[in-house]
């Protein structure tokens, strides 16, 4: 029987590697194709792909299918849930496949792409030009169809042209810099704050005017220490939760 295929993960070693074995398959189950296998493949061959011991493998699925994301069957195997989809709040310990995680999993429309000049709020992060190409999404609760927030990633210019709009629509931008264009990403800074809807928002999440909404800014850096994305995202309130964890060693 055919199963599903994981992408490939670059471990950190100063991170639980069982934490991003989790979050990388996670990416990977929501950003699925629908007509992708169901089954996932056996815990040794999952343990191998990832390069970690088969303890390490069975407690990131164990992770997966608290979530219902997963459901594990005795002598039949390993499956994705066809409903699955994110519910629990995801918890960030520093990993970029946990931004991927968290960004992954709705359905998503592109709204838009083009150039537009550097607003100044972020003007910082891409000293010496001015125009970046905005990519715009709305992504949408798979079930309900509510809209659940709206993107727009400023995209370094001599690399938005490399980027398929297709890819959009079913994975997130890091996953897209990452595994599409081969960009080595070194880390992502994140800024969480609340605002008030401006009317294009009000009107792209379908909430009341200067109601409360989610602010997420994300800057995305190569391995060079550049700038290639910087992610402004628009989360409805009551649909969003941020958790960070802070490990004490």
């Amino acid at each position: 029987m055919t199963t599903f295929a994981p992408d490939s993960l670059a471990l950190n070693r100063k991170l639980p590697l069982w934490y991003q074995v989790s979050q990388s398959l996670r990416a990977s189950i929501l950003g699925r194709r629908p007509d992708d296998p169901l089954r996932l493949p056996t815990e040794d061959s999952l343990a191998a792909h990832y390069g970690v011991s088969v303890l390490t493998m069975r407690q990131a699925l164990k992770e997966l299918e608290e979530e219902g994301l997963i459901s594990r069957h005795r002598r039949r195997g390993t499956f994705i849930e066809p409903s699955a989809r994110r519910g629990s709040p995801v918890r960030l310990l520093g990993s970029v496949d946990a931004i991927v995680a968290q960004q992954s999993g709705e359905r998503t429309t592109v709204l838009g792409h083009g150039p537009v000049p550097v607003p100044g709020e972020v003007a910082e992060h891409f000293p010496g030009l001015t125009e970046a190409v905005a990519f715009r999404r709305l992504r949408r609760d798979g079930e309900t169809d509510e809209p659940v927030n709206w993107a727009e990633n400023l995209v370094h210019p001599e690399l938005a042209g490399r980027i398929d709009l297709g890819d959009l629509t079913r994975w997130p931008m890091t996953k897209v810099l990452r595994e599409a264009l081969g960009i080595r990403i070194s880390r992502i800074t994140d800024t969480v704050e609340a605002r008030l809807a401006d009317p294009e928002t009000a009107g792209l999440l379908q909430v009341p005017l200067l109601s409360p909404i989610l602010h997420y800014t994300g800057v995305t850096y190569d391995e060079s220490g550049r700038v290639v994305d910087v992610a402004r995202i628009h989360y409805r309130g009551d649909r969003f939760s941020f958790t960070v964890t802070v490990e004490a060693h």
